[in-house]
């Protein structure tokens, strides 16, 4: 700490001014006329006044620099203890001082107070008592141990609880500082919370939007294909190829329109976002149905009542499976999608005979796949992708139902 901080500790305002000004002249109109009345020509008595007022009147600097005002309590005391033989009433200062010093001088510097007070303590009640310190007497003696003992008590006293008051307000300081530091990381990490909740948004958001492009793009393009294929041999297949076209386009754009709908703030004016419902389990046949002739589907059991959540991962997953069947496996394959609802966990199986090898599988697998494990695991799932040893490829998914929902009596519709 720089001496400057501990001469004149910072903090002072003011108020502080006037209060301590008071103070001292309070003190005073108490204490210090007499010795102004009596006999104020006389060298002596002047010199007694002069401490008197400079003892009291340091005072005012009791808090905006406590050492300067121990300093001049001192240097009074010093002349009293010279020139008078009783205790002067302006001591009442010298606990105020104890305790200014002990409440505003920090560290160790506020223990000179006590080495000061202790020698004041000890002087003082022999220059009161033993006027003739060669024949003391038993009284005279019991005398200076009480005089001692009151003299110490009026400076360590105070002195403890200044220490014990600054203490106290050192501990309010920290507790208001750790209070604040808790404040700012807290709001840091709400800030982090928020940006990990967009950046999770932002990927819910961007795997939707593959699946749904994704399967829609690829159900259009071999649906082309197989029309333009069969244009001339069987103009209605052209025709059935392009109403599946135009059908999967339009049920893309719905789709789209959903999630842009939700994303934006405030709707077009003049119309409102389109909230339709999202996939379900019971929309799994007519995906099958719609992707393609050599898609076929087989449903054991029936479909439980499960969280809408639940019900789109079933859903995303045997759609992206069917996109990757489109994309991969070939003109001439065939896929076998295999629906289990069971009491615990929904099987998913979609199996096809393509021309896909475990040397063909990709090292690094797409958003497609990557979006398929994110989607399971988020449910409690497990996934298993995988080449088939004899050609093909095999995606093959087990979600748990919620055991609230699977131990209900009529959980299953």
């Amino acid at each position: 700490m720089e001496a400057k901080e501990l001469v004149f500790p910072p903090g002072a305002t003011r108020h502080d001014w006037v209060l301590d000004a008071a103070l001292a002249a309070g003190l005073g109109l108490l204490t210090v006329p007499p010795y102004g009345v009596r006999g104020f020509a006389e060298g002596p008595s002047t010199w007694l006044f002069v401490s008197a007022v400079l003892m009291v009147g340091s005072l005012v600097m009791r808090r905006h620099s406590p050492l300067l005002a121990l300093a001049g309590v001192t240097l009074a005391g010093l002349v009293q203890l010279v020139l008078s033989t009783d205790p002067m009433a302006t001591l009442v200062a010298i606990p105020v001082v104890a305790y200014s010093v002990a409440r505003w001088v920090p560290g160790q510097a506020a223990r000179i107070v006590l080495a000061v007070g202790a020698l004041g303590s000890f002087l003082a009640p022999i220059r009161w008592i033993l006027l003739d310190l060669s024949h003391p007497s038993i009284r005279d003696l019991i005398w200076l141990m009480l005089a001692w003992f009151v003299c110490m008590g009026l400076v360590i006293t105070p002195y403890a609880v200044g220490r014990r008051v600054r203490e106290s307000s050192e501990a309010h300081l920290h507790r208001v500082a750790v209070a604040e530091e808790r404040y700012r990381t807290m709001l840091t990490e709400r800030e982090q919370d928020s940006r990990l909740a967009e950046s999770r948004a932002r990927t819910q958001i961007a795997r939707e939007l593959h699946d749904i492009v994704a399967h829609s793009l690829s159900v259009m393009i071999v649906q082309a294909e197989g029309g333009r294929a069969m244009a001339a041999k069987k103009p209605e297949a052209a025709t059935e190829a392009l109403n599946t076209i135009a059908e999967t386009g339009r049920e893309a754009l719905s789709e789209m329109r959903r999630i842009l709908g939700v994303l934006r703030d405030e709707p077009e004016p003049g119309r409102q976002a389109d909230f339709a419902p999202a996939p379900r389990l019971t929309d799994i046949p007519d995906l099958v149905a719609r992707t393609s002739d050599r898609a076929q589907l087989a449903v054991h059991g029936q479909p439980p009542r499960v969280p809408p959540a639940l019900e789109l991962t079933a859903y995303r997953v045997v759609q992206e499976a069917l996109t990757n069947f489109l994309k991969h496996a070939g003109p001439q394959a065939t896929v076998l999608v295999t629906i289990t609802y069971g009491m615990r966990e929904i099987g998913i199986d979609v199996l096809d005979n393509g021309i896909a090898t475990p040397s063909a599988v990709p090292q690094n697998p797409g958003h497609g796949l990557r979006g398929m494990h994110e989607r399971v695991a988020s449910m409690g799932g497990r996934l298993l992708t995988r080449a088939r040893p004899g050609g093909g490829f095999q995606v093959t998914a087990a979600l748990p139902i919620p055991s609230q929902l699977s131990q209900q009596e009529g959980g299953y519709r």
